[in-house]
């Protein structure tokens, strides 16, 4: 297959590499002139030094030579410059075009989903392309190593998440299909709120109880949420709901959980994300995880807690001592009432 990849981080490096070694020709572009010169003359990622990016991979400065002509086209920018690449992107893709996004997030000022952003910008000029999300618990520097890996292929049309299981799954990389696409974006983007909370108790210098509360109270935050919007249950207790929370919210190639780990001590969000020198999503999907909550009137008090740090409305400690301050109330939704006789 003819494959196009928009994007030169960490993910897109990855994927081009296994995509490539498993026999498909695969062209990266990057809007980084810089980053398309060194890539392809050094032939090596500089958050991934551990692995070689074969010859064969073509690097380009053009979007055209990434996206004519293509089967699939991969979409690996972060969520905060999607719509700009497929504006510049969607003179040279056809009707019908497979697109497949890996970014994770949730569009700030629309609430669009990423998937739900390239569909729109390509409406406006009277096309429809067949969007797959994929996501799952996937860390790019093991994707590079080849190290066992599962993820899953979403898109209303199975037949066309088929198509994209197909042509990504290998002995390393098992693909598995779904059709809930709202339900796996949402967790994808809402997880990484949930880990910048994880490493913000790590770094208050809390222990392994308190990073699973976190997780497992802050995956009901977001199925309570996504559910209120009409999303499968069982996709927050899959992959791309509690499997992709779990890695980013404990792991250190996680720079969402970095990222909370030097707010836990103490650092500004802006100072946690020059440290991290990479998009840290979390911060970015924050604004739409609290309108989300909002608007379908969801308590939702791990990630406004998460937001308050952030945002600097309040000290990480404080936070931490009011979740554990809040009401008594039942694990799940139903009311119940104490009784003093006992």
């Amino acid at each position: 297959m003819e494959i196009g990849v928009l994007g030169a981080g960490t993910w897109g490096i990855a994927l081009s590499r296994m995509l490539f070694n498993m026999g498909h020709n695969v062209t990266v572009w990057s809007k980084i002139e810089k980053e398309v010169d060194d890539l392809d003359k050094k032939r090596v990622h500089p958050n991934l030094p551990e692995t070689v990016i074969p010859k064969g991979i073509k690097f380009t400065k053009n979007i055209k030579d990434a996206t004519e002509n293509k089967d699939i086209i991969l979409c690996a920018v972060p969520s905060v410059f999607l719509r700009n690449t497929m504006e510049e992107a969607k003179a040279y893709i056809p009707n019908g075009q497979v697109i497949v996004d890996v970014a994770k997030g949730i569009e700030k000022d629309t609430l669009l989903t990423l998937s739900e952003v390239i569909a729109s910008v390509f409406k406006s000029v009277g096309k429809k392309v067949n969007v797959v999300a994929l996501s799952g618990p996937t860390h790019a520097e093991e994707v590079a190593l080849d190290m066992p890996t599962t993820i899953v292929a979403a898109c209303k049309k199975i037949k066309i998440a088929k198509f994209v299981q197909d042509a990504f799954m290998n002995d390393n990389f098992r693909v598995y299909v779904n059709k809930d696409v709202l339900g796996v974006e949402l967790c994808g983007a809402l997880k990484n709120v949930i880990a910048l909370g994880a490493g913000i108790s790590h770094g208050l210098g809390f222990g392994d109880n308190a990073k699973a509360a976190i997780i497992t109270r802050g995956m009901y935050e977001i199925s309570k949420i996504g559910t209120a919007m009409g999303c499968k249950t069982k996709t927050f207790s899959g992959l791309t709901g509690i499997g992709d929370l779990i890695v980013t919210a404990t792991s250190m190639h996680s720079r969402n959980n970095r990222a909370g780990i030097l707010m836990g001590q103490g650092k500004t969000a802006e100072e946690a994300q020059k440290e991290v020198g990479m998009v840290v999503e979390g911060i970015n999907a924050l604004p739409a995880a609290i309108t989300l909550a909002d608007r379908f009137k969801i308590d939702t008090p791990i990630i406004r807690g998460v937001n308050d740090v952030v945002n600097g409305k309040a000290k990480a400690k404080d936070v931490a001592l009011s979740l554990m301050q809040r009401k008594k109330k039942s694990e799940h939704d139903f009311k119940y009432k104490i009784d003093k006789k006992i």
